[in-house]
């Protein structure tokens, strides 16, 4: 008996997606729904608030861009950074989804262009989990991957792709010490 090309292609896959799932979450994740560059920005420099070590945007270097970000799971892994969404702070202008500025002490956070969605998640609560503890945050701002270095981003580059840009309320409320505040691994879902 054959065996046709179509049934040895679908073997194949179920093959690979069964090693795929014996590996850990961050390799298999890394493996499948991978998100690449879609282009690069130049950097052009301008004045840009350094509060909270953020980083500016630096002549002629190339910033890498996404329109996509890792898949989302019940524990889906990300970089935390911290953010000001009140005015004048590191976060540049008002936040997206309501066109507003947030005290540093509202559970608030922006997130990478592919979970931001169009808004979709604007005013929607995430769980965030770190350092042994779990709190809701909401989402009022997109953490812009694509654009950057200019005023409407406080002159920084486009955020990665993997970014939950959070309030320091935030980083509070999960007990993480001042010494490790900057990027912090953590997992993240939908409430």
């Amino acid at each position: 008996m054959a065996i046709s090309s179509s049934h040895l292609s679908k073997i194949a896959a179920m093959m690979l997606l069964l090693a795929i799932s014996t590996l850990d979450p961050v390799t298999s994740h890394r493996l499948v729904g991978a998100c690449h560059a879609s282009g690069y920005l130049p950097g052009k420099p301008g004045h840009c608030n350094t509060e909270h070590d953020s980083e500016c945007c630096e002549a002629g270097k190339r910033y890498p861009q996404y329109h996509c970000s890792p898949p989302i799971t019940d524990n889906t892994p990300a970089t935390m950074t911290i953010n000001s969404f009140a005015k004048g702070g590191d976060g540049g202008g008002p936040s997206e989804c309501d066109n507003k500025y947030h005290s540093d002490n509202e559970m608030v956070v922006a997130l990478s262009t592919g979970w931001y969605n169009g808004g979709s998640r604007c005013h929607k609560n995430i769980q965030i989990n770190a350092n042994g503890q779990s709190v809701l945050a909401k989402v009022v701002d997109e953490c812009d991957s694509v654009h950057g270095c200019d005023s409407d981003h406080d002159f920084q580059p486009p955020c990665p792709n993997n970014i939950v840009d959070a309030s320091p309320a935030v980083w509070k409320a999960l007990g993480i010490p001042d010494s490790d505040v900057g990027d912090y691994d953590i997992t993240w879902s939908d409430a």
